[in-house]
């Protein structure tokens, strides 16, 4: 089993080692593992220096609750006088003028901030191969992809370069990736956590996540990073609560799974197997499970990837080349220079869907897609609320298959779309979900199971999670 972090302070505090000689076994495993492309930059001596000031905080008894951890942030999260891309040559040689909210507590709380992680461009993809900076690769089989939009977040985790990373999640962007590297991945409840300072692809979709391997240490992350912030007026107001102190676990559960993750065409066969032995475990275990079917299936992607991209063409309008980052040299006018500038800078998949949803917000298409598609949220989310109102929790794949090949998708859409048909419903309709790991196949590759909870009930969620790991047969 992975060692907590209060596991590692209290070695810590028993003189074993110091948070110095911790950032730099990290630091060396770091450069071990450069050819995985998990981080575009590398906070070395500033992470020594930080954690040279953790440990005198450690023998005077002033720490706070983060002390020790060491942390990955995404390339979308405002790290201030760092630099920040979102993994595209539209913000080349940017920097942060500002710390994020959940960046600020971290730090706040002495975690210490290791390195800006590669992602696919502005949070688009979903194998990390997007990335204007080349694709991050999986840990556990070099030919095989990341997952995405935050999979060297994921990878990072996983190989030991950090201990816990910040990701974004859209509609699976921390969960899918956590699965393909076997990792836990959690995406809160829509404003559980202040998008202040986190780069916007889609606003009413965005939520920082929490990617690590176990439980504890995310709860943890959650209760320190969560709440009510001035500079963000969409950030819930309601109440945090204490996760890591919640993680005893001892009802018995209704709990509902959806039938189409275990009868779906696309879904790989030891990825049902899997699903099938979850069920059939926590059925030995007392809970009572029970099969559903749900009829908007078949609208989870078209509605995702039609509201996102709507959101998307207007969030992203903002970078033109006249304010900030890449400006094209071969300009003639303003005109010329807008489209240079955007032409050069964004990577095909983000024109992709600028261009999607500049064409489902223009006249004429607005009422027969977007405000179709707004519809549709509505009832996945009316739908799916009363699913939760009848089980405690609803599980499911994480992903139809473990990590594909690098590659395998680039030239169809539709099969890397198609790899976020799970984790689309828990985005749709704002609710927490978690992605936890449920063995692996027949090439060793992880595979993932979700569980998908009320709104901001994160405490039972965690318990859960933390129970079925300690009693898994995988």
């Amino acid at each position: 089993m992975p060692q907590t972090l209060a596991q590692i302070q209290e070695k810590i505090a028993a003189g074993q080692f110091s948070c110095v000689q911790l950032v730099q076994q990290h630091l060396e495993r770091i450069d071990k593992k450069k050819h995985l492309n998990v981080f575009l930059e590398v906070y070395s001596d500033e992470a020594i220096s930080q954690a040279n000031i953790i440990d005198e905080k450690i023998k005077n008894g002033t720490a706070g609750k983060l002390a020790g951890l060491i942390v990955g942030l995404k390339d979308v999260l405002c790290h201030k006088d760092h630099g920040l891309q979102s993994a595209s040559k539209i913000l080349d040689k940017f920097i942060s003028q500002f710390n994020g909210t959940a960046v600020d507590r971290l730090i706040a709380e002495d975690a210490i901030i290791i390195g800006r992680q590669n992602c696919d461009e502005f949070a688009m993809g979903s194998s990390n191969e997007n990335s204007a900076f080349g694709p991050t690769i999986n840990n556990i089989d070099n030919t095989r992809v990341a997952g995405g939009s935050s999979g060297a977040s994921a990878v990072g985790v996983e190989a030991d370069l950090c201990m816990i990373s910040l990701g974004s999640d859209t509609g699976g962007s921390v969960r899918q990736p956590a699965s393909f590297s076997g990792v836990i991945g959690l995406k809160p409840t829509y404003s559980r956590i202040s998008r202040y300072g986190l780069i916007a692809y889609a606003s009413s979709f965005d939520t920082i996540g929490i990617i690590g391997k176990t439980v504890d240490d995310i709860a943890l992350t959650l209760e320190v990073i969560a709440g009510e912030d001035e500079y963000d007026s969409t950030v819930s107001q309601q109440p945090v609560d204490k996760y890591s102190e919640n993680l005893n676990f001892s009802k018995k559960s209704k709990i509902g799974y959806f039938k189409a993750g275990l009868n779906s065409d696309g879904l790989q066969e030891e990825v049902r197997t899997n699903t099938q032995a979850a069920i059939d475990q926590l059925t030995k275990q007392g809970h009572q499970l029970e099969g559903f079917d749900f009829d908007l299936l078949d609208y989870f992607l078209p509605t995702y990837y039609i509201l996102t991209s709507a959101e998307a063409s207007t969030n992203l309008s903002r970078f033109d080349g006249a304010r900030y980052g890449h400006r094209s040299d071969d300009t003639r006018d303003l005109q010329s220079m807008y489209k240079k500038s955007r032409g050069e800078g964004f990577g095909p998949e983000v024109k992709k869907r600028i261009m999607l949803g500049t064409f489902v917000l223009s006249h004429g298409y607005y009422d027969a897609y977007y405000t179709k598609a707004q519809k549709i949220r509505r009832l996945i989310k009316e739908e799916t609320e009363k699913l939760l109102d009848k089980y405690d929790y609803l599980i499911l794949p994480t992903a139809p298959t473990t990590a594909f090949k690098l590659g395998d998708h680039q030239d169809d859409p539709l099969s890397m779309y198609l790899a976020d048909i799970f984790t689309v419903q828990a985005s749709l309709a704002g609710l927490p979900a978690i992605s936890i790991p449920n063995g692996v196949d027949n090439d060793g590759l992880p595979i993932g199971l979700q569980v998908v909870s009320k709104k901001f009930n994160e405490t039972e969620l965690l318990a859960f999670a933390s129970y079925y790991l300690n009693n898994s047969n995988n």
